[in-house]
């Protein structure tokens, strides 16, 4: 598994910064961003959240608790996961009910071609 420096250095050099450019950003020095990128120290939750938003992935990318570095940043995918998240329980799971059917046919047929 990445960890979070590893994650960080290869959405940093995608976005083509730095380890300076990258610090001048968050007005830190570049040597805290060589730590954080080596696993040697690890930024606050505000500093990861600048972090996140400077080099266009998110926190729960970095910090490995999602595969995608863009799974959350489609915000029509975002607004109908908080209508989702806003109905009653029991429709709520009629709902996720009838996704997780529409993903797992989608995935059979795309095995089998």
């Amino acid at each position: 598994m990445d960890t979070f420096g590893k994650k960080l250095r290869e959405c940093r050099e995608a976005k083509s910064l730095s380890q300076k450019d990258l610090a001048k950003l968050l007005n830190t020095s570049y040597s805290v961003i060589g730590k954080y990128e080596r696993d040697e120290m690890l930024p606050s939750i505000d500093a990861a959240k600048k972090i996140a938003k400077l080099i266009d992935t998110t926190v729960g990318y970095l910090l490995g608790e999602v595969k995608d570095m863009d799974v959350f940043k489609d915000t029509a995918m975002l607004k109908r996961l908080n209508d989702i998240t806003a109905l009653k329980e029991d429709d709520k799971e009629h709902i996720l009910y009838t996704i997780d059917h529409l993903l797992a046919s989608v995935k059979t047929q795309a095995a089998y071609k």
